[in-house]
């Protein structure tokens, strides 16, 4: 009785202890980003911004794409921009990390076990997917003409970033492990930008049964369930999408699987 009772209450202070750890090591990165705030909204509003003016703006406005197209184009940009800052913001910072500026192993010295270092890593990074994918839904309803998003849809929509976002962090923290830092270059244009352009963000899934490779393709990719989650949601009447009881285990999969590889290289990293 007298030797447990110590060996109980150590462990419970050593987990109080990492949780505090945790939340003030996540904090401080949400500090710096406030702090930041003039580069981070530059990075993550710029691209996507561009891509809803051209085709739901520029290409409506000429003729060559229906008015209705904004409401299939909307929901796959917020999609999009939410997997893809998360994932770019828990890849870049893990190379540089590990490669030149060794921050990490400030972090490995903090009194808190090594995975939650790297859960902390991607956590962070699906906080900068959600904040960007919600500033593009003002973005967009302010710049396209004829959206309607039910307000019964918006906790379902807020729950779908949230997911989407995480998935997308897990992915960055699998290839900020795995990848050599001296290819990181190599990776944006070997797996960013198909992931960007095979999630069926700028089209619904259902539309390419004619084109059934392409298809199977974007089936692979999770932020196809993702893009297609949002359509369920919104325009689930109007177009046909992937339904949601398929869209949320299957990004859970992929959460899991990719959270679990990227610790698993996060750990033999950190212990290199």
């Amino acid at each position: 009785m007298t030797t447990t009772q110590p060996a109980a209450g150590t462990a419970s202070h050593g987990v109080g202890v990492s949780l505090r750890t945790f939340l003030a090591v996540l904090w401080r990165d949400v500090f710096v980003t406030g702090r930041e705030l003039g580069p981070f909204l530059a990075q993550v509003v710029i691209q996507p911004f561009f891509m809803l003016f051209i085709f739901g703006k520029v290409l409506t406005g000429i003729g060559y794409v229906d008015d209705s197209f904004v409401q299939i184009l909307l929901p796959g940009i917020v999609a999009l921009n939410g997997f893809v800052v998360a994932l770019q913001n828990t890849t870049m910072p893990l190379v540089m990390d590990f490669s030149w500026t060794r921050e990490i192993e400030d972090r490995l010295l903090a009194p808190m076990p090594i995975p939650l270092v790297a859960i902390e890593k991607m956590l962070f990074g699906a906080i900068r997917g959600i904040v960007a994918a919600l500033l593009m839904i003002p973005v967009g309803f302010v710049m396209l003409e004829g959206i309607h998003w039910p307000a019964s849809a918006w906790p379902g929509v807020v729950g779908m970033i949230v997911l989407g976002s995480l998935a997308g962090a897990a992915i960055g923290m699998t290839i900020g492990t795995l990848i050599n830092p001296r290819r990181i270059n190599i990776m944006f244009a070997v797996i960013l930008i198909p992931l960007m352009f095979t999630g069926s963000t700028q089209f619904p899934w259902h539309a390419l049964d004619d084109l059934r490779w392409f298809q199977v393709v974007c089936a692979i990719n999770p932020l196809t369930y993702v893009s297609e989650g949002m359509r369920d949601l919104l325009i689930g009447d109007q177009v046909e999408s992937i339904p949601l009881w398929l869209d949320v285990p299957i990004i859970l999969l992929a959460l899991v699987i990719f959270g679990a590889i990227g610790i698993k290289g996060f750990m033999r990293r950190a212990l290199d």
